[in-house]
């Protein structure tokens, strides 16, 4: 072989090489990226999750103190009608 061919040769294995690095360096930062979302997915998820128990909870409370108001609300009705 002469130096030219070998020094194609030489070339064409490192630009291969640069290839290869740079699209395993994409692959790496994409699925790095992936399971950043998928982590933030999560936290949304659980951040939601904790929301909604909340949620219920105050609706929880609120149906209570209505019950509370119309049992209130009914017995003076009923001393009222006594009243009179």
């Amino acid at each position: 072989m002469n130096a030219n061919a070998v020094g194609a040769v030489g070339a064409a294995g490192f630009f291969i090489l640069m290839i290869v690095i740079v699209w395993q360096t994409a692959a790496t930062w994409r699925s790095r990226m992936l399971a950043a979302r998928e982590d933030q997915y999560r936290q949304l998820a659980a951040k939601y999750a904790q929301l909604l128990e909340d949620n219920v909870e105050l609706h929880r409370r609120t149906l209570d103190e209505l019950t509370l108001t119309r049992t209130s609300l009914t017995s003076m009705e009923k001393m009222m009608r006594e009243i009179e």
